[in-house]
């Protein structure tokens, strides 16, 4: 995706069992975000998404609020990837 940026981001909480992955790719393809999420064994959920920056700000904000039965205690920045990966497009649930 040329001319993109990307966001990385791991949130803690109350975020697996709660549909958070699905809340995330659903809110991620409406933006028409490539990338995915994932659940972590620490019990925190991380995604990486690419696509232009008012998107990805509107995912961020999206994410801090999480979807019904979460709640998100911190959303952790984390150092963007080599933007020469290929992130998945449409954005998808990793397992």
């Amino acid at each position: 995706m040329k001319d993109s940026d990307r966001l990385h981001v791991r949130i803690a909480g109350r975020v697996q069992g709660v549909g958070f992955r699905w809340f995330v790719r659903e809110e991620a393809r409406r933006l028409q975000l490539a990338g995915w999420v994932r659940n972590l064994p620490s019990g925190e959920v991380e995604l990486m998404a690419e696509g232009p920056r008012d998107a990805l700000d509107a995912l961020a904000r999206a994410v801090g609020q999480g979807p019904p039965g979460a709640r998100v205690e911190v959303v952790h920045q984390l150092p963007g990837h080599v933007q020469d990966d290929e992130l998945p497009s449409p954005f998808a649930i990793e397992r």
